[in-house]
Parts: structure tokens; C-alpha cells; sequence
């Protein structure tokens, strides 16, 4: 009878115990990891694993798109690339709802041409002042914002080949660059972000608009390189 009693007290008071834990809010440790709050970039899928920091993403151009660096927001007259890249490093990753941000460590053009008239061809399309600070929130419509970094603004040099022989054309981004994620198609779409000539020939356009859509968006370091969600 005593041995019977012990054990009906304990029991009574792992329940009381339990009761009063769960109670103040504890739960066990794998019903805590269930309950984890998704990050604002996951990996695979939509609130799955989320992204590390110090993890490398990367993007091509969305397949059967250009880059396009513009004379006007609404010509078809300037430098058009088929190939373009754009790499970053994860900095932080909160969880959702936040904003995640990345260094973007890369921005490459090939495969460039022109259509401008005197313009033979393009011999170089680079980005300057590289790494940029990258903001992605999880907001409506998945706002995208690119600045400039410790180097200075975000800067576009085309090197052309004209009638006229070699020029050089440097244009600036006063302010952010900006677009928007696309959950669907893992990308980010920039459109006519607005270039002012800050150095050159007098030959050069004042002014340049890029247009450019990066997809899918992978975490490189991460096997198989999964596909980028913005939750």
C-alpha cells in the first residue's frame, strides 16, 4: 500500500508539473523546432529551410529574357545583353515578417550588342563600386532594393566601338535600385532603373534605363543549389 501510494503521488505530481509547464507557455524541444518561425528566405519551398547567413546565392538572366540599358524609359535604342549574372552573400535573414539583406558580390553582362546609329559594337558592359547593399522584403509585392556601397554609388560602364573610334560611356544611380521578387519563377525583376551620364564622350547618351529579369534564384551553397522562396 505504500509503495502504491508513492507512486500515485508522483504521478500526480509529473502531471501537476506538466500541467503548470505547459501552462507558462514551455513546450518540448521538438514541438518547439515544429514551431520555429519561418524565415523571411527559405530554400526548396515556400517556408522550408531557411537560407544561412554567409550563404551564396546566384541568378542568370530569366531564360529567354535580355538585359537592356536604354537611351529613353520608352526606346528600344541602346546596349542589349544576353547574358548577364548576378551573385550576393546572404548578411541576415530574420524571421518573417522582416526584411533579409545581402552584399551583392557580382553583376556581369555578355554576349552585348547596340543599335545605336555609329555604334559598331560593344566591347564591355561592367558594373563599379561593387559590393552593393541588397535589401529584400516580404511585404506586398516582394520589394527589391539595391544602394550603393562603401565604394561609392552603383555605377554601369559601356565601352563602344564607333565610327568615331573607341568611346567610353560612365553612368550613376543617384538614389536605389529597385524591383520586385517573384515566388513563381524564384526571380527579380528590375525595370527602367534610371542611369545619368557622369562621365564620357560627348558621343555617349545622357542617360541610360536598365531593364533586367535574374532567374531562378539558387542558394549556391546549399546542395543541389535549391531554389530562393520569399516568405
Amino acid at each position: 500500500m505504500r509503495l502504491r501510494r508513492h507512486f500515485v503521488v508522483t504521478v500526480n505530481a509529473i502531471a501537476t508539473a506538466t500541467v503548470a509547464a505547459l501552462a507558462l507557455g514551455a513546450v518540448p524541444a521538438s514541438a518547439a523546432r515544429g514551431l520555429a518561425a519561418t524565415a523571411v528566405l527559405t530554400a526548396d519551398s515556400a517556408g522550408g529551410t531557411a537560407v544561412a547567413e554567409g550563404d551564396a546565392l546566384a541568378a542568370p538572366l530569366a531564360a529567354n529574357t535580355s538585359a537592356t540599358f536604354y537611351s529613353t524609359a520608352t526606346s528600344t535604342t541602346g546596349v542589349t545583353c544576353a547574358a548577364s549574372q548576378l551573385s550576393a552573400t546572404v548578411l541576415s535573414n530574420p524571421a518573417a515578417p522582416g526584411t533579409a539583406t545581402e552584399s551583392l558580390t557580382g553583376l556581369t553582362f555578355d554576349s552585348c550588342t547596340s543599335n545605336v546609329t555609329g555604334v559598331t559594337a560593344v566591347r564591355s558592359l561592367t558594373v563599379g563600386n561593387i559590393p552593393f547593399g541588397v535589401a529584400v522584403d516580404d511585404g506586398p509585392g516582394l520589394p527589391v532594393t539595391l544602394t550603393g556601397g562603401t565604394a561609392g554609388p552603383i555605377q554601369a560602364t559601356a565601352v563602344l566601338d564607333t565610327w568615331f573610334g573607341t568611346i567610353t560611356c560612365t553612368y550613376q544611380l543617384s538614389g536605389s535600385f529597385t524591383g520586385n521578387a517573384d515566388n513563381a519563377a524564384h526571380s527579380m525583376a528590375f525595370s527602367n532603373e534610371h542611369f545619368a551620364k557622369s562621365d564620357g564622350s560627348s558621343l555617349c547618351p545622357a542617360d541610360g534605363y536598365f531593364s533586367a529579369t535574374y532567374g531562378p534564384v539558387t542558394d549556391t551553397t546549399q546542395p543541389g543549389g535549391p531554389a530562393v522562396y520569399v516568405n
